[in-house]
């Protein structure tokens, strides 16, 4: 799941894209205004993190931007602590919810996979596809049995984008904006590992492939 964090202290910015990375987000770091436009109407994004007070201008102008150009990811705002005002006019600019700083990076995460799941219209942190059901908090995948196997965090992100929409059919590049920022440069090969692993946990016939066009989720109950 690819998430655009915007904040400019670069120290925390850096820390907290580790932690998030460890929770199965794939992180692309701004610290300004100006790129974080651009990112957040050209690339596509499942979550966003928006710093309010940004160097070179304001966060919710960021904000009004993304949605005035049909971004329509949720948005979580940082702002600081007991100031009620941002909190308002963040929610009314298109935000889907706030933190106030300092905060702990479990409330944030949590926050985070919260703002998706209502997004994706869920309501529990397991992700249900036919037979097989996926623990977001665990990282892990139940089988019918009752049998779990934890899985990589790129072995979670790849499931997590296949099971999201059973049947949908996801493009090399569409599974590649997913899994990896934009600072990385996988062969694209390296689904084709993935997925035969994958493969040996949901059965061969579970994530199908469509030649020329990719890869989906196909287990019906």
């Amino acid at each position: 799941m690819r998430l655009l964090l915007v904040e400019d202290d670069r120290l925390l910015a850096d820390g907290l894209a580790n932690q998030l990375e460890k929770a199965g987000f794939s992180v692309d770091i701004t610290y300004t205004a100006r790129e974080a436009m651009i990112l957040g109407v050209q690339e596509d994004y499942r979550t966003a993190v928006l710093d309010l007070g940004l160097p070179d201008g304001n966060g919710l102008d960021v904000l009004r931007k993304w949605r005035q150009s049909h971004a329509n990811f949720p948005v979580l705002i940082l702002t600081a602590r007991g100031d009620w005002q941002d909190k308002v006019s963040g929610l009314k600019a298109g935000a889907d919810d706030y933190l106030g700083k300092p905060f702990q990076t479990e409330e944030l995460i949590a926050r985070l996979n919260a703002i998706v799941r209502r997004s994706e219209g869920r309501v529990y942190s397991s992700l249900k596809a036919g037979r097989f059901e996926l623990d977001e908090n665990r990282q892990c995948l139940k089988v019918e049995d009752g049998t779990e196997h934890s899985l990589t965090g790129t072995e979670f992100r790849l499931l997590r984008c296949l099971m999201s929409h059973p049947g949908h059919i996801f493009s090399k590049e569409k599974l590649m904006e997913q899994l990896y920022n934009l600072n990385e440069s996988p062969n694209e090969n390296v689904i084709e590992a993935y997925i035969r692993r994958l493969r040996k946990l949901v059965g061969p016939d579970t994530i199908a492939t469509r030649r020329g066009q990719g890869y989906l989720f196909n287990d019906v109950v």
